[in-house]
């Protein structure tokens, strides 16, 4: 593929197809989690529900980590640079391996402090302990698999992590009730057998990206110098992976408030409501796809000075995105009951993820915009802008409405849900003129005599 000539509409389809079926797979990964924890006991369940902020830690610093690279790679790819691509590739592996130090420490110190804000009893502690610390334990392999990936996705190769995540499913199914349970001279571990199934998948996957990469040209250009830290090339990466992990970590803070919020209602709200978003990913797939093909598009055609084509990539991938989405709410909004009782048959736990999900029916539309717009603005080598975004959208706004709504006027939990969906809608209007003007002035930065067209 030439992300910078070929035919967009190919592109996006080429790209993000198989960046869909793999996010499938690894949501479907997380609801076989999801499911073997319910079938330990219901405090296991909201034991993974109430962990997601803190394995969100992972999630934000590896994906915004793995973003910042795709965007400097690409960039160089565009501008037919070879050698700078391997050289941040390189210098990404350094600072990943740092990024994986830091954030183990912060986990397996910050867990039990974060679970009790979260107001949770002590057997749900105990079950989310023994999760996480295993998690963070083995985060390394989290941060080098998508780093040293940020490479294949900056040639528009998506297809290798969706073989990853394929097989991981299928392995997850095996080893989970093999860990969990025992099997011969394997201990039964209980929910911590769920973690080490994930670190297992893991190790694969990272073995399988390493012999991808190393089919690519990039190898020509790698040598042991490489690995020798560069200052500007270091200063590069974190300038790029700092705001884009910021804004994943603001991600996994605002699910955090909201974890808050909803946890007021009760203990099990948050299993349903954890389980429940556990099934809404399902139907974000396509748009997670779009996300990966428009940064590789955006940063290598940014990269060519290819302004048409960065307008052309984001206004079809939002409408692409908009118009499944909006289908999609229809499906959840009248499955929303029996997909709850796949997850558990306490009535509590049912009736409170339903109700979340036939709220979030009605806010499909404005996922595309919020992660389109955030790969737009990553490709464009202003992750700050994102950053401050999801700020506004996830903590800010949230904190501020709902300490209103909930603390002080008390409604019920499906109105809690209403005020969010507003926000929703009312932001996505906001970022969307936004992103549509930044494309305008990166056109007129570039070549003035453009600012009227």
């Amino acid at each position: 593929m030439d992300l910078t000539k070929d035919k967009i509409s190919d592109l996006i389809r080429k790209i993000a197809i198989p960046s869909s079926i793999g996010t499938l797979f690894q949501t479907l990964y997380n609801i076989v989690d999801a499911k073997f924890a319910g079938l330990i006991d219901p405090g296991a369940i909201t034991a993974i529900a109430k962990s997601f902020p803190i394995y969100f830690i992972i999630i934000g610093t590896t994906v915004g980590l793995s973003a910042g690279v795709t965007a400097l790679i690409s960039n160089a790819l565009g501008k037919k640079d070879e050698s700078t691509a391997s050289f941040l590739f390189s210098q990404s592996i350094l600072v990943s391996i740092l990024a994986a130090l830091i954030v183990t420490i912060i986990g397996v110190y910050g867990t039990e402090p974060i679970l009790i804000i979260l107001k949770t009893g002590p057997e749900v502690i105990a079950y989310a302990k023994d999760y996480m610390h295993v998690i963070f334990f083995g985060s390394i392999l989290f941060f080098l698999q998508l780093t040293i990936n940020a490479s294949l996705v900056s040639r528009g190769d998506t297809k290798s992590l969706r073989n990853v995540h394929i097989v991981s499913f299928f392995l997850n199914i095996i080893l989970n009730p093999i860990f969990i349970y025992g099997f011969y001279f394997i201990p039964a571990m209980g929910i911590s057998g769920i973690a080490f199934a994930t670190l297992c998948a893991q190790l694969f996957g990272l073995v399988y990206i390493i012999y991808k990469v190393n089919k690519t040209d990039l190898k020509k250009y790698i040598y042991p110098e490489c690995f020798y830290p560069k200052i500007n090339l270091l200063k590069d990466i974190i300038q790029q992976a700092i705001p884009a992990t910021g804004s994943m970590i603001f991600i996994g803070f605002g699910i955090f408030v909201l974890l808050y919020y909803v946890s007021l209602y009760g203990d099990y709200s948050a299993g349903g409501y954890g389980a429940a978003i556990r099934f809404e990913q399902l139907f974000l797939l396509p748009v997670l796809g779009l996300n990966a093909s428009t940064l590789s598009l955006v940063g290598q055609n940014f990269g060519a000075s290819n302004f048409d084509r960065i307008r052309e990539t984001y206004l079809k991938s939002i409408f692409i995105g908009s118009v499944f989405m909006g289908i999609c709410g229809i499906l959840i909004f009248f499955s929303s009951d029996y997909i709850m009782i796949f997850f558990s048959n306490d009535p509590q736990i049912i009736y409170y993820g339903s109700t979340y999900l036939k709220i979030a029916a009605f806010a499909g539309p404005c996922y595309p915009i919020f992660f389109i717009s955030s790969a737009l603005l990553q490709g464009l080598k202003k992750p700050i802008y994102q950053m401050i975004i999801n700020l506004m959208r996830m903590v800010i706004l949230p904190i501020f409405a709902l300490t209103i709504a909930v603390i002080y006027l008390k409604v019920s939990f499906f109105t809690m849900f209403l005020v969010i969906l507003l926000i929703n809608y009312i932001f996505a209007t906001v970022v969307f003129l936004f992103s549509v003007y930044q494309i305008k002035l990166e056109r007129k930065n570039y070549n003035p005599n453009l600012a009227a067209v």
